[in-house]
C-alpha cells in the first residue's frame, strides 16, 4: 500500500498523503515521505505537501510507542529526519493542511515555508500532555522558533486551535475556504517560483541553520 503519491509537473511537486485512515506518522509513511521529498529536491522547484480532505495528519503512531523503546526511537528518529530535511530543503516547500494536524502533523506544519489552511471545525496543535507524552525537545526548539509566544505559552497544556486562531499564533499562514483553496495554493507556488532560487536557498539556510543545530543538540526525546 502506498501512503504517499508524488506527481511532479511544470516545475511543481505535489507529495500526498493518503493512508485511508488518520495520516499517522508510521515508520512506513516517514519513509515514504523521506524518498518523495527527496526525488522532489532534485525535480521540481517548488514543492507541495499535502493531507486527505478532513485531515492532514493525526500525528506519531501511538501503536508504534507501544512496541517498545527501540521501535519507538526508530520512529522518532525518522521524524525529527524529516523535519531536517525540510528545514534544509533546496527550494521552497508549501504544505496544505487540509484538516486536523496533531503532532507530528504540527510539526511539519512548522517545518514548512508557508502553510496553507482550509478553514472547517478542525483542530490543529501539539496535544502530548493530554495522551501522556512528554513535549519532545527537538519539538520544543521547533515551536520557540515557529510560533508566536502565545501559543509557545499553550503547549503544556496541550492546547488546539480551529484554523483561524492556528493562523494567528504561527502554525498558518493563510486560511482558505474550501471553494478557494485550490486557488490560494496556485498563488502560493506562482509567487514561489518567482522568487530567484539561489538567493532564497543561501537565506532559507540562513534563517534555519540555528534552529536545526538547536534541535541537533538538544538531547534526548
Amino acid at each position: 500500500m502506498n501512503r504517499v503519491t508524488l506527481e511532479i509537473h511544470d516545475d511543481v511537486a505535489r507529495i500526498v498523503m493518503d493512508d485511508d485512515k488518520a495520516n499517522v506518522m508510521s515508520v512506513e509513511m516517514l519513509t515514504e515521505l523521506h524518498e518523495a521529498l527527496s526525488n522532489s529536491a532534485t525535480s521540481a522547484r517548488v514543492t507541495v505537501l499535502e493531507g486527505r480532505p478532513g485531515i492532514f495528519s493525526a500525528g506519531f503512531d501511538l501503536a508504534t510507542f507501544k512496541r517498545g523503546e527501540e521501535a519507538t526511537r526508530a520512529m522518532m528518529d525518522l521524524g525529527v529526519s524529516l523535519i531536517t530535511a525540510m528545514l534544509r530543503h533546496p527550494h521552497p516547500v508549501i504544505c496544505v493542511c487540509t484538516g486536523h494536524a496533531y503532532p507530528m502533523g504540527a510539526f511539519l506544519l512548522l517545518s514548512a515555508d508557508y502553510r496553507i489552511g482550509v478553514s472547517g471545525n478542525w483542530q490543529i496543535g501539539l496535544n502530548e500532555t493530554a495522551i501522556g507524552i512528554t513535549v519532545p525537545h527537538f519539538a520544543l526548539a521547533l515551536a520557540r522558533h515557529r510560533l508566536h509566544p502565545s501559543g509557545v505559552a499553550r503547549i503544556g497544556s496541550a492546547a488546539m486551535f480551529d484554523p483561524d486562531r492556528a493562523a494567528q499564533i504561527g502554525y498558518l499562514d493563510e486560511v482558505a475556504a474550501p471553494a478557494e483553496l485550490s486557488a490560494a495554493v496556485d498563488s502560493a507556488i506562482q509567487s514561489m517560483l518567482s522568487l530567484h532560487g539561489d538567493s532564497f536557498q543561501a537565506t532559507k539556510r540562513r534563517l534555519n541553520d540555528r534552529l536545526v543545530e538547536e534541535m541537533a543538540g538538544a538531547g534526548g526525546y
